[in-house]
């Protein structure tokens, strides 16, 4: 154990996970994490379990269907007490656009007084898309617009949106190309104040810090575990209240099971059982470098501090080297604190083949439009360009940074 460090130990961090090994990818430098995280340690051996010792139907009265049945229930009490909230409120999915795409559904077939829902240009593609096809159903759309100088999304322009009509709110915690942190809770406070809902897309968001959610205040937050260094779910809460006032997307004789009522098609029992090993992987890096303990929300804080610290210091050097390129033009702003590790990088040129030249010199990145294109036109961005997007987490060292500033040098 070390005593009480404050900045984030990249070399233990990275012992923790298996992909740091492989001959597949240990020569490389991983600048696609926004797509989706390495798996952590503590993840795969319980993945690995599950699928060894406990793959059957989980809750049967029998010992292996049992203990599968009671890991699941470990996950579920694990990353509600992550996420600082009630298990009763949290749900496994498949991925966050297939939750999205229940949520909306239910919301639908609810026929609510109040019509409205704001979405923005700001989204991925899965927190807009199947709000906006709702106007099929006599919805009203409304679009809350991004500055198409910066890509940032003004409290004040929402402001001018909302109404007595208005039912939803839509929006990003982060963007995935311009990385800015919008102001989660001012704006679920005033959504709130409207007699609204907000629904809030963690996805960008929480591979760099996991958020409070009773804290936060929003009505729904979905992210996708599998970018935050778990088994490939989607993690949806919902507030108990605005669940009972939705329309049953399950079984029928499971109307009035909260659990189970936005979960039309269950997803892997191990992957679940695997979703507690996310917490372990909190608990391991935060018992490295602090010798008091104390609650798992208190731990999640404390680490998700250090690794915020830890990349806004990579991301320095990385944005000073753009900064001074007149061949790229970063999307977002060009300081380091004002805005999380994902760079996307408008060039001269269609950015897949500059992803793929990256490669030739160890750099995994990718290029393309991210199921952002809204933004993207917004933003001036060819459509047959793209972006090349740089985004990195917690366990990338300075050697990685180093690497991608020399090759992006050779390649641009």
């Amino acid at each position: 154990m070390s005593s009480n460090k404050t900045m984030l130990d990249v070399n233990f961090v990275r012992s923790q996970f298996p992909a740091f090994s492989s001959p597949n990818l240990k020569d490389y430098s991983f600048f696609e994490n926004a797509g989706g995280s390495f798996a952590a340690k503590q993840v795969i051996d319980k993945l690995t379990h599950f699928y060894t010792h406990t793959k059957v139907q989980p809750y049967s009265p029998f010992p292996a269907a049992e203990a599968a049945g009671a890991a699941m229930d470990k996950s579920l009490e694990l990353v509600s007490a992550m996420l600082n909230v009630e298990s009763s409120t949290l749900h496994f999915g498949p991925s966050t656009s297939q939750n999205t795409y229940v949520l909306a559904q239910a919301l639908r077939e609810s026929k609510p007084a109040r019509k409205t829902i704001i979405v923005t240009n700001q989204d991925h593609e899965a927190n807009t898309g199947a709000w906006r096809r709702l106007a099929n159903a006599g919805f009203v759309i409304r679009e809350w617009e991004v500055n198409p100088d910066t890509g940032a999304l003004s409290v004040d322009d929402l402001n001018r949106l909302l109404d007595k009509t208005v039912n939803l709110v839509t929006f990003p915690h982060c963007s995935n190309i311009v990385a800015y942190e919008n102001p989660v809770s001012e704006i679920c406070r005033l959504v709130k104040h409207a007699g609204a809902r907000s629904c809030v897309d963690g996805v960008s968001f929480a591979p760099h810090c996991f958020p409070d959610l009773s804290n936060l205040g929003a009505d729904i937050y979905l992210f996708s575990s599998y970018k935050t260094y778990g088994p490939h779910l989607g993690i949806l809460y919902i507030s108990e209240e605005f669940n009972q006032l939705l329309c049953n997307q399950g079984h029928y004789f499971n109307t009035h099971d909260l659990s189970k009522r936005l979960t039309p098609a269950g997803p892997d029992h191990a992957q679940i059982a695997a979703a507690g090993g996310m917490s372990d992987y909190i608990e391991r890096i935060y018992d490295h470098h602090f010798e008091h303990s104390g609650t798992l929300t208190h731990k999640v804080k404390s680490v998700g501090q250090m690794q915020r610290t830890h990349e806004t210091i990579l991301l320095e050097p990385l944005l000073e080297y753009l900064n001074h390129s007149n061949k790229v033009r970063i999307l977002g702003s060009s300081t380091a604190h004002e805005r999380l590790p994902t760079v996307a990088l408008d060039l001269a040129k269609p950015a897949e083949p500059v992803a793929r030249s990256l490669a030739e010199h160890k750099i995994m990145a990718g290029g393309g439009d991210f199921y952002a294109v809204r933004l993207l036109e917004a933003l001036g961005v060819k459509e047959e360009h793209g972006v090349l997007r740089l985004s990195f987490v917690h366990y990338t060292n300075i050697e990685d940074i180093d690497r991608l500033i020399n090759a992006l040098d050779a390649v641009l």
